[in-house]
Order: C-alpha cells, then structure tokens, then sequence
C-alpha cells in the first residue's frame, strides 16, 4: 500500500494531534486553455495547532517547491503523496479540542495565538483527464475549455493541501485567478473581483467549518441562468450552468422548479434555514457520478441536461438527484460522518430523502415506485455478493470508501429508513433529524449520535433495531405459502405459512389481489410482523385470491418469491395490475428469481414479451427492457442464445411499431432496439434501420431521431458490419459535439473484427491520455455484441495487467478496466463445466488464490465480477433446465 491510500488509523491519530482553524487556497489557472500546460499553481496557507512537534499534510501533483512553517523556510519532504512539517509550535493539549468533542469540530479558535502554527506551501497541482482533483475539458463544438473539481472521498489533495480526512474540518478562503470572461464559482459568493488583461482574481468569502472534501471551484466560459428562492427567514440567490453549447438544451425552468420546491420543503422538515447562503448548480462534462453535493456549488452530470427525447422517467431521475444533493446540505456537509464507516449516515438519509421529497413536494408522486423497482434492486444484487458489508460498514481505507458508494450504503440503507420512519413515525423521525443538525451543527458525528437522539425522539429504544439491520449483511429472502396439511385434521382455511431466511423482524403488508372485471385491484391487506424463522398466520381470503403481494406497500427490505398461484396470474396478467406500486414489487419478484436461478431465464422473456407493451410507468417499462437485454446476454443458456437473441429482436421490434408517436414507451423500444440489434448479425432489419437514419426510409411515425438515438442505432449498425469508416465520419460531421466525439470513439471501437478489437483493447489499458469517458467509449465498443471471440487472442492478458493498472492509473480509471474487461465468458465456460460450481480452477478463482496480496479495492472487484459469472453461469444451468 502507498502513502496515497490513507489509514482510518493514521487518520485518527492525526486528528487527534492537531486542530485546523484555517485553510486559505491561491489557485491560478490562467493556464488551463493552453494543451501544454499540464499543471497550475496554488498556493495553500493553514492555520493550526498541535500537539506534537511534526504532522503532515496530503497533496498529490506535479510538484512542492516551499515549505514555509511559521515563517521559516523548510527542506521540502514529500513523497508524492504526503508533506512532512517539523519544527511545529507545540500547544497545550488541555488548552484544545484534538478529540473532537466540541460540537463545532477541532477548532483551535481562541487558544493563545502564540500556539497557532502558520505553514504556507507552494505547489503545482495536476489537471486531470479522469475526473478526479481538478478536471480540465475542452468542447469539441467550440473550442472553449472548462474546469471543475470532484473529490469525494480524498481527491480534495489533488487541488490543494490539507488534511485528507472527514473530520478535520476548515474554514476555507478561495482565491481563484482564471481568464478574462470566465465564470468562476466556489461554494460562496464573492467579495471581491479584480480584473486584469486577459485574467480576472475572485475572491471568495470564507466558508464555515467544512471537510476537505465538499469544497469546490468550477470555472470556465459557463452558460448561466439566475434565479431566487424567498422564505419568509431567508433569500437565497439560485444559479443553474452548463457548457455554452449546451445551452440550448438547458430548461433551467424545470430544474429550478424542483430546485425551490426542495428548499421549501427541507427547511420546512428539519426547521432550519438553508445553511450555505447560495445555491449554484453547474453540470458539468466527463462527470464520474450523478451529482455531488459541495455546499453552494453542486455539480452534476451533464448528462441531465437532455440533448434529445427523454422519458418522465428521465426528469423524475433528475429531481430525485436535485433532491437527494439538496438533502446533503443537511446530512453530510452540515453534519459530516467523522470517518467512512458512517458514510451512510449521509448517503442513506441522502438517498431516503431524495425519494421522500420527490413524492411530497414535486409532480413526480411515483417516486417510490421507482425506488421499489431500481434503487432496491441495486441494493438486492450488492448484498448477495461475497463482499457484502453492513450499512454501517468496516473501512479501513479510503481505497476502500472508494468502492463502498454502493447499492448498500445508498440504497439499503435508504429502505432501511424508510422502515425506521414506519416504525417510529414520521414526526420522531424529523423531530430527531432537528435534534440532529442542532446539536452537531458544523461537526462530526457517528451512528451511536443518531441513536442516542432517535432514542430521545422516539421513545424506544431502536439499539435492537441497529443491531438488526445496520450491523449485518444480507438480504432476508420471505416466501409465503398455503400451510401444510396438519397430521391431523383439515388446513385451516386462508392458513398461510411465511419463512424467511436469515431471520430479522419485519412489519410488512400481505395485499390480496382479486378481479374487478378486467383489472387486478387490491381488495383486501393484513399487517403481519415476522420475527421467527417460520410463522404461520390466517389472512382472511387468501385461499381464493388469483394474486397475493407479500410486502405490499413496500414496508421492508426483502427479496419475496411469488407463490404458485400468484406466478400463474401475474405470467398472463400482471399488465392487469392497476397500482404501478404493486407492479413494480412483482417485476422485482420476478427478475430476483431469474438472478436466483429460481425462474427461467426464457419464462422471464416471455412474461416481458407479453406485458411490457401495455406498460405504462415509464421507469418499469425502462427496467424491463434493461433486464430482458441483461438476461439474453447472460442468463440464457449458450446453446440457444443465438436463437432467442433473434426472438428478442423481434419483440422490440415489434414494441416499437406498436408504441404510440412521441410517447415515452416508443423512446424506450427504440433505445431497446439499439442492443438487440447489435447483437444479430445477418438481419434484414439492420438494413432497415439504415435506411431510416439516411433518410430512404420513413422512421416510425412520431419517433425523433435525435443525435442520442442515431448513435445509438449506428453504433449497432457498427457491431454488425452494416456500416463503417464512411458513416462513421459521415455522423460524426453531424454531430461536432463532445458526445458526438466519444460516440465516434466506440462506434469505431464496436466494428466486428480481431484488428480493430485488439487495437481498442490496447489503447485503453495503455493510452494514459484517455479521459475517462473515453475509456467507457472503448470498453463498450470493445464488449459489443457479446463478440468475446472477437478478443480471444489478447484477453488472456487481463490477468497479467490488472495488478500493473490498478498501481499506475487512478482508481477511477483502473475500475473501469477491471470491472469493463472482466473476462466474463472465459469464467461462464469453466463454472458451467462444473455444473454451476465453483471448483476455484476458473481464471478469477486462480488469479485470487495467486495474488492474496494484491490491494483489497483490486481483490474486491475481481471476486464482484467472478460472482457474477458464477451467477451467471447457475443462471443459464437453470434456463437448459427449463
């Protein structure tokens, strides 16, 4: 491991020496339009205490030329990663707060000034191509370049230094020098702007005490839209920025919309002011997640400023995200977790949040529909792989907070939640979070601050509850079936056995579904509780219900296995579901049997084959369509899945000649058809297709061929050899955009042949000029189709690279390599050979038993990804079976 990877132990004896009251930051990026200019220069100046006579600092860059303490000049000691500073003025340890029990954090604010060490260092930082530390973009539409910072969890050292860790926090000044013109943005407003010929100098008003990691600056010729939310506590100053060349695609209305609704609906929740002053929102280009919540300044993929046609679904993803950042400003920047162990303490109620708000206070009264079908799901796969941990897990790294933004912290842990404030009321629940935010305004905080003020709240005791459902791991799996026939006597009628497997407590819903002429509406429920391993309960009419939900309403967080009776009904009837709820819950039964390799892979095609026409929830058509795509992939048994790849094209094809012109579900089909297509070479209906994106032949009616959709469909036209260099270029002359250009990038990288493969193969573990959105271009060129034969000959070195790449690039690019080029098939064949076991001669199972000291973030996703294949080849075991 290197001085890079930081310890929670380290970490934790280092807070417990100093105290940081100040961190000020010059940073001058006048250079950033320049492409030879590969650093800029910043200059950081901290103000602490300590208590020993030596501590060090995080940064990684280019370069340290001075190291100033207390106006001494001192020999630069860095490693790269880590500055040594000696010669410290030691302070009175009963004179400060290095524990951090000051509800405030560790400020060493009005301790004798003559304690107080000064140490200003001079560096040269590093723009990044892979969206971490300070990235640089230059638009291919017009030339102009764009900056913007992205840190969580450690990056925050790629820009400036400090102390890489959540609960050393800072008040933090920015001084930012850019080119004439820019905008220039931090997390506060400024106070101060001098313009200079061909450079501007912004000041920023300090912030209040925060982690390293929420600090931000963006800069660059942005596009802007001003706004102002008013309360009748406070005004609060909006902004809402993309590229230049997005602008046209911009509908700020909409955004700012969901954006007031938020803020009227947090401050009125937690009863708090908007803690941060203003409220800025930049998307921003080559982004690496969906959106992080920097207090004032929130950065988001731009891939929510829509380019094309896009789905309710698609506006509703985007309010949640608006939503679930927003809730950040509370939960996570104005009450920080004090180490990662406790991330979910922020991403959990983050992620809670989002959903809740969207349902109370926006259009978008779906929302837990969406999070039943999609967030769940995303929960339900993480804790049925190997490396499952709890919501409250064990990291002993920040290389391992990295991989711990998972479906369980965001995901469970948001279900989880949304049980507790079932079982404690939703007035406790918000009673608790003022009680919260008051009590650790500013600060740092673990689980055992939030129980004990839960416990306050409530008046229960839910340590109980924690040890249930934060400390374990695991998905409970809950069946429900007519009770046995007794040894003596008849079954009870409307008698029904529930088991569950592990154990925890549950209050669920069992809702009885029954006909109301050509509709399946609930007609009757019961409250159940499950403590036990088995229970056996009365649910009066449950012998005569064609279909029975187990955990109606959504209550708990389960995996549930549909009985005979209800598979029989929702195989030919679940379109007949009136409530979207209730059909997310059974579309979420079904496809964890097909993952479980309970249900057919070809059973689960056929029942999407027969009801996705009629579905009219955008976000479950979107999630039906997807897993149907992943299921022939991987779930149908090799012998036949040439043949049903064919039947698959068919089905789209036909869902999108049937879909209404310009509605959600014919953007969907269409999206649809782009996969299917890709994937069957030899097909009439590829010659179609071309036909409509050169205009021969009229497209379906309403259907917009937008630049989204036309790369799509020539990208698969690429994977099948119907077109090439020519059309390539030709759409690329279309579309002079930065999507058009990574789209060019794994158009070319999908042709179907060994040359063109092998080169994208190369160039993406090699080419460390690649940014990471051209990394993701060549991967998915590389894997399309599920042409692997296509890249035999070179993807035995996957194993001899992994280990090289993961210690000479960034995690965020050596991730996608792993995980992107995972040798998945070679995994499926020799599992499947065993008979869906395991025997550990498999590629990955050797790789593992070879390299047991590889770094744990590497070992971790290679165990993820055999997991899968092992999954995947039970999967198909279970389809021949069929």
């Amino acid at each position: 491991m290197t001085s890079a990877n930081l310890t929670r132990e380290e970490t934790a004896d280092r807070a417990a020496h100093i105290g940081v009251d100040t961190i000020d930051v010059l940073l001058d990026v006048t250079g950033a339009p320049d492409p030879e200019c590969t650093g800029f220069p910043v200059t950081t100046t901290l103000t602490f205490t300590s208590t020993t006579p030596s501590t060090w600092f995080d940064f990684v860059g280019n370069a340290v030329h001075e190291v100033i303490v207390n106006g001494q000049v001192q020999p630069v000691v860095w490693d790269g990663a880590r500055i040594t500073v000696s010669n410290l003025v030691v302070a009175d340890p009963a004179g400060t707060d290095p524990a951090g029990t000051d509800p405030a954090g560790t400020d060493p604010a009005g301790t004798d000034p003559s304690s107080v060490n000064v140490v200003r260092i001079v560096a040269e930082g590093a723009y990044s191509r892979s969206g971490e530390g300070l990235h640089r973009y230059v638009d291919p539409a017009d030339g102009n370049t764009y900056l913007y910072t992205q840190y969580e969890p450690a990056d925050s050292r790629r820009v400036m230094v400090c102390a890489e860790q959540p609960d050393v926090k800072a008040s933090y000044e920015f001084t930012v020098t850019a080119p004439a013109g820019w905008e220039v943005l931090n997390n506060t407003v400024p106070v101060d702007v001098v313009e200079s010929e061909g450079s501007r100098t912004v000041r920023f008003a300090r912030t209040d005490r925060i982690s390293s990691y929420i600090t931000c600056v963006a800069a660059g010729p942005y596009h802007r839209v001003d706004s102002v939310w008013r309360s009748d506590e406070q005004t609060v100053e909006l902004g809402v920025l993309c590229r230049a060349s997005l602008a046209q695609y911009l509908d700020a209305d909409d955004i700012l919309e969901v954006t007031k609704q938020g803020l009227s609906f947090f401050t009125s929740a937690f009863g708090s002011v908007y803690p941060w002053g203003k409220y800025d929102q930049v998307f921003v280009p080559e982004y690496n997640l969906g959106a992080m919540e920097n207090p004032g300044l929130v950065t988001f993929t731009e891939a929510y400023v829509f380019r094309g046609a896009a789905t309710h679904a698609q506006f509703e993803g985007r309010a949640n995200t608006i939503l679930h950042e927003m809730a950040h400003m509370w939960f996570g920047d104005l009450v920080t977790m004090r180490w990662w162990d406790d991330l979910w303490l922020k991403e959990s109620f983050a992620d809670y949040m989002g959903a809740h708000a969207a349902a109370a206070a926006t259009k978008y009264r779906d929302a837990w529909v969406t999070f039943a079908n999609r967030r769940k799901a995303w929960a339900y796969q993480q804790d049925q792989l190997p490396t499952t941990h709890p919501i409250v897990a064990d990291i002993p790294d920040v290389e391992a907070a990295k991989l711990n933004f998972d479906g369980i912290t965001y995901a469970k842990g948001a279900s989880v939640l949304k049980q507790l404030v079932g079982y404690v009321g939703q007035d406790a629940f918000f009673a608790a979070a003022r009680q919260y935010f008051d009590r650790h305004a500013y600060g740092n905080t673990t689980l055992q601050d939030l129980l004990t003020i839960l416990n306050e709240t409530s008046g229960r005791d839910l340590n109980t509850w924690a040890d249930a459902w934060l400390s374990t791991s695991g998905v409970t799996t809950i069946t429900a079936v007519d009770a046995p026939e007794p040894t003596e006597g008849k079954r009870p009628v409307d008698s029904v056995e529930m088991t569950q497997d592990p154990v925890r407590p549950h209050r669920l819903v069992v809702g009885l579904y029954t006909w109301d002429g050509d509709r399946l509406v609930r007609s009757a429920k019961q409250d159940v509780t499950l403590t036990e391993a088995s229970t056996t309960i009365t649910v009066p009419g449950w012998d005569s219900a064609p279909l029975r939900i187990v955990n109606d309403d959504d209550w708990t967080y389960a995996k549930v296995r549909l009985d005979a009776t209800s598979l029989a009904t929702v195989s030919t009837h679940v379109h007949a579901i009136t409530e979207p709820l209730a059909r997310a819950l059974v579309w979420s039964s079904l496809w964890n049997a097909v993952r479980d390799a309970q249900l057919s892979a070809r059973t689960y095609l056929d029942i999407v084959a027969r009801h996705a026409q009629h579905e009219t929830n955008s976000a479950l058509l979107g999630s039906q369509l997807a897993n149907a795509a992943f299921a022939v992939d991987h779930y149908v048994h090799r012998d036949v899945v040439a043949d049903v790849r064919v039947i698959w094209l068919d089905t789209v094809w036909e869902g999108l000649h049937a879909a209404p012109g310009g509605s959600d579900a014919q953007v969907l089909w269409a999206r649809a058809l782009a996969h299917a297509l890709a994937a069957v070479s030899d097909t009439p209906r590829g010659l179609v297709v071309h036909g409509w994106l050169n205009g021969t032949i009229d497209a379906p009616t309403g259907l917009v061929l937008d630049a989204d959709i036309r790369w799509m469909w020539l990208t698969a036209l690429a994977t099948t050899g119907v077109v090439g260099e020519d059309d390539i270029t030709g759409e690329l002359d279309r579309d002079r955009t930065g999507s058009g250009r990574v789209a060019a990038v794994r158009a070319r990288a999908s042709q179907p042949d060994q040359t063109t493969r092998a080169a994208a193969w190369n160039d993406a573990w090699t080419n460390t000029s690649l940014s990471n959105e051209d990394v993701d271009a060549l991967i998915s060129g590389i894997t399309a189709g599920a042409r692997s034969d296509l890249i035999a000959e070179v993807q035995g070195e996957y194993w001899d690279r992994v280990t090289q790449v993961w210690a000479d690039r960034s995690i965020e690019i050596a991730r996608r390599l792993v995980t992107g080029l995972f040798p998945v098939d070679a995994v499926v064949a020799a599992v499947s050979a065993t008979q869906g076991h395991s025997t550990g001669q498999d590629p990955a199972s050797l790789w593992l038993a070879h390299n047991p000291d590889a770094p744990g973030a590497l070992r971790r996703l290679i165990i993820e990804q055999h997991d899968h294949a092992v999954r995947g080849a039970k999967a198909q075991l279970r389809d021949a079976s069929n």
